[in-house]
């Protein structure tokens, strides 16, 4: 398992801040509504300003190495043929 140093600058190009477009490359092309569903649920910190998602870079990496996320890394690999 990776640690968050790995993380901290696997993503260092991206702003401290990023949008949905950029959190939804960060993690790995993920589609519109699977992201707009982590933002609704609470399971990633976010701000939403005038419909407009914003995400602290930590929050993404958090996120990565938190074990809600572990179980949906899992549950696309049991999709993959």
């Amino acid at each position: 398992m990776k640690k968050r140093k790995y993380y901290e600058q696997y993503f260092a190009d991206y702003p401290d801040l990023v949008n949905l477009t950029q959190f939804r490359k960060m993690m790995g092309g993920m589609g519109d509504v699977q992201a707009r569903k982590l933002m609704q649920q609470n399971q990633v910190q976010h701000f939403l300003i005038r419909g407009t998602y914003l995400i602290p870079k930590v929050s993404v990496i958090n996120y990565i190495l938190s074990p809600h996320y572990a179980e949906y890394r899992l549950k696309l690999k049991s999709k993959i043929p």
